[in-house]
């Protein structure tokens, strides 16, 4: 039987599905959060369907609420003051296997296009999710907007290609006839079904619930699971308002909108290790710490576990024919986001005895303060800088930058900023420190923020090899900057 969901959306599917074969760019959803795109006083709306969200309970109804909890507090300065249903698992998995029965027979079509509309949904909110972000995780709005919106919805689609891409390939039903010589030959007429394989658990983190969230929530989702999402304690509204809607648009496609449930919790509790041992649960998508991340690995058997964890990004610099466009590249990626990203270079091994350029020989010192000057001057002027770094996520980050001031010989400290709107927000610059080879135990774990080392090497097969030992220890991302 034909779903409506799924023919409303099928020209969209064969795009997302041509582009995963292709593999080359294509998005689905626009990334400037323009009026000329999105519509005039669309911003606006969406600014002000945030603002609505604000001190006040979230509007959600979740079977096994016992109170709520909440705690939310803006990194520019201000508390949210929204407050989510605390619910009783066993009461919340009880709803979720009642919803289970009819969503796991509804079969692929169903599965996918519900989730196709799902994410057209979330496009249209954009902006409200954009502020959400901007303000539980310091994203400046413009990538707030990008990074939550756009790109994560971007992400959201092609989870969703790729399961529909494998499921295809089964086929509902088979004729399957072998010859037997002068005897009847044997026949059978086969039925495949896709079975779902168990209850998903996204795990949010504090810096990208979105971006990080989406991938696993709708990778379940399209494959018939039912899915529980368990914010960050810091960043719970922007995860809140894609299950409000993941849930409205379940209940209007004839489902129980507990195939897709909010599990908020207060910081410092064990609700994430209590839902990662459920039975119910088969697959975990996590981000967050090594630490938490390898405990799930260890401890989580019943179910197949994703995590992202921790890294060291590191960036190799051997020779350079324009060293201010390497040093201007090098200051974006220390400033963006005020380092605080998956992508964000950490360690920076230049030979001690320096590098050739195309304006001659410079030295180890004259390359490392090439690339503070690109940083100050990235940042000169305070409008500008607050709109590339955004503010510092939490607490740990400031206190981190401190205390990295006292491992080696800082060549451009860190900074505070006044943020022009938001008076209490935290803002600060990035802090480089210099280093010898030697200083392993220092820069070879991760300094999660705007943390950066320029590290002196023996040369640049010396800088290969700490690279490598810290990929196979890490499993960090590399970049090597040659001429």
């Amino acid at each position: 039987m034909s779903q409506p969901l799924f023919e409303r959306h099928r020209a969209l599917l064969d795009q997302a599905l041509k582009a995963i074969s292709a593999r080359g760019y294509w998005s689905a959803f626009p990334e400037s959060p323009s009026p000329k795109v999105y519509g005039e006083g669309v911003p606006e709306a969406g600014k002000a369907a945030y603002e609505a969200l604000l001190n006040k309970p979230f509007p959600s109804t979740l079977p096994g609420a016992t109170g709520t909890v909440g705690g939310e507090v803006s990194p520019y300065g201000m508390p949210l003051g929204v407050t989510y249903p605390k619910v009783d698992l066993d009461a919340l998995f009880a709803a979720i296997a009642k919803a289970e029965e009819s969503w796991r027979k509804a079969g692929p079509e169903a599965w996918v296009g519900v989730a196709l509309e799902i994410v057209t949904r979330i496009n249209k909110r954009s902006f409200e999710i954009a502020h959400a972000v901007m303000h539980t995780t310091g994203q400046a709005f413009v990538m707030a907007f990008q990074a939550a919106g756009p790109h994560a919805q971007d992400r959201a689609l092609e989870a969703i290609a790729y399961a529909w891409d494998e499921m295809r390939r089964v086929p509902a039903k088979a004729y399957w006839e072998k010859p037997q010589g002068k005897n009847e030959p044997l026949k059978m007429e086969k039925y495949f079904r896709i079975v779902p394989r168990g209850v998903g658990l996204v795990i949010g983190c504090n810096t990208f619930p979105t971006w990080n969230g989406y991938p696993g929530m709708f990778a379940s989702l399209a494959t018939g699971n039912a899915v529980v999402v368990k914010p960050h304690p810091n960043a719970i509204l922007p995860l809140a308002i894609s299950v409000a809607i993941a849930r409205e648009v379940l209940a209007e496609a004839g489902f129980d909108p507990n195939v897709v449930t909010l599990v908020a919790h207060a910081a410092g509790d064990d609700t994430a290790q209590k839902l990662s041992l459920r039975q119910e649960v088969k697959l975990i998508d996590f981000t967050g710490s090594s630490a938490n991340g390898e405990w799930l690995e260890q401890n989580a058997r019943q179910a197949q576990v994703y995590t992202e964890k921790a890294g060291v990004n590191q960036i190799v610099i051997d020779s350079a024919d324009d060293l201010k466009s390497v040093a201007r590249n090098i200051a974006f990626s220390l400033a963006l986001y005020t380092g605080q990203m998956c992508t964000a270079p950490q360690n920076i091994y230049v030979p001690r005895g320096g590098i050739d350029t195309a304006e001659g020989h410079l030295s180890f010192d004259q390359v490392t303060q090439a690339l503070a000057d690109a940083v100050q001057k990235l940042l000169g002027d305070p409008a500008r800088a607050v709109e590339i770094l955004g503010a510092v996520v939490n607490d740990g980050v400031a206190q981190r930058i401190d205390a990295a001031r006292s491992l080696g010989q800082v060549v451009l400290d860190s900074q505070p900023i006044t943020h022009p709107q938001f008076k209490d927000a935290r803002i600060r610059t990035p802090l480089i420190v210099k280093l010898d080879a030697k200083d392993d135990a220092k820069y070879l774990k991760e300094w999660f923020g705007p943390i950066a080392f320029v590290i002196a090497t023996d040369s640049t097969k010396q800088s290969l090899d700490i690279a490598r030992r810290a990929v196979r220890r890490h499993g960090a991302l590399t970049l090597s900057v040659y001429s």
